[in-house]
């Protein structure tokens, strides 16, 4: 399995969804960049969980710890390594799904591929294992910063509700990241109708890079848009659109919970799915994701309900700052094979 990417910033993360932790090592970063607790700590801090209604509940403070690879306060060539330690991991909340599988998850893949899988939380395959990326991500943010380059992730689209501003400057003054506010209460109103109606909406995120230097990527196997587009699809549950223009309405964003309530396993293992889980996405972002709420049918041999609430996202808010940092961190590929970065 991988957990690593990156050639001259290799970042590999580690930890389950509910484990003891989850962290990051990075090998390759420079010496003499500027780091401490408090820089990584500003990201983790938008990305944590809980810290709204519309986000997870699960209540985690993801404090950072740095281990390694940083002496009074700049890097020292060496290997980084940073962890959080899980305060709110409950897994035997998920003791239920232990014989069973949720449609619209990896529960299934996993077990395939692998033979074994983690039911609590997903392990590897929950949103959590996001936090080592965007802990690496804030430091990748010094990097770029030090060339002057800037990069911000915000939410343009929520259901059927699309942002028509690009005040960048509000995004951060609203839960869900919107630089729109008109369109961000609307958004929020949405997300708090699908929690009660126990269902779930997908969103486009939009990435805005300033400052890049002229000259990054290549033009036949390794182009700057290859690598984006890698940068934000390996996040769970996203695609990647760098054509998207602003005005479009992204379909398929609304309350499917009812098109994956069902999963049927087959005496031979194939699984059969419905029409909405083969779809995959549209744009940059996060379709809706297994209903919070009900309880799904997952049936192999027999018919059962499961019930798929353990304190998931609505609408994964998350992201946004989870795609900031891995453009940022693909950014540094191309930057440090040209500019020395």
């Amino acid at each position: 399995m991988s957990s690593s990417f990156g050639r001259f910033l290799t970042i590999t993360t580690f930890g389950e969804s509910h484990g003891p932790a989850v962290g990051v090592i990075l090998d390759g970063c420079p010496p003499g960049i500027a780091v401490t607790p408090e820089v990584v700590q500003r990201d983790l801090d938008r990305r944590r969980p809980g810290q709204s209604a519309i986000t997870t509940q699960r209540k985690e403070p993801d404090k950072v710890e740095i281990l390694s690879g940083v002496f009074e306060g700049v890097t020292t060539g060496a290997s980084i390594a940073l962890v959080v330690r899980s305060v709110d991991a409950r897994p035997a909340d998920y003791s239920n799904l232990k014989d069973l599988f949720r449609p619209g998850h990896a529960d299934y893949t996993y077990w395939m591929k692998y033979g074994v899988r983690d039911y609590r939380g997903s392990g590897r395959s929950s949103g959590r294992e996001t936090v080592g990326r965007v802990a690496a991500g804030a430091i990748a943010r010094v990097i770029l910063d030090g060339i002057g380059a800037r990069v911000q992730a915000y939410t343009v689209q929520v259901g059927g509700i699309v942002a028509v501003r690009r005040d960048l400057a509000v995004a951060e003054q609203n839960s869900v990241r919107c630089p729109d506010p008109d369109a961000a209460a609307e958004m929020e109103r949405a997300i708090l109708a699908a929690r009660e109606a126990g269902d779930s909406l997908g969103g486009v995120v939009e990435i805005r890079a300033e400052e890049v230097p002229a000259g990054l990527g290549d033009p036949v196997m390794d182009k700057l848009e290859a690598a984006c587009r890698k940068g934000g699809a390996v996040f769970h549950a996203t695609g990647i659109d760098p054509d998207l223009v602003s005005d479009r309405v992204v379909p398929a964003l609304t309350g499917m919970c009812t098109d994956i309530s069902s999963l049927t396993l087959q005496e031979n293992w194939d699984s059969t799915y419905t029409a909405a889980e083969l779809l995959g996405m549209c744009g940059f972002g996060m379709p809706p994701r297994e209903a919070p709420l009900p309880r799904l049918n997952s049936d192999f041999g027999h018919s059962t309900e499961i019930d798929c609430y353990h304190g998931g996202d609505v609408c994964d808010r998350e992201i946004i700052t989870c795609n900031e940092a891995a453009v940022g961190e693909f950014f540094i590929e191309p930057l440090k094979a040209i500019f020395g970065v």
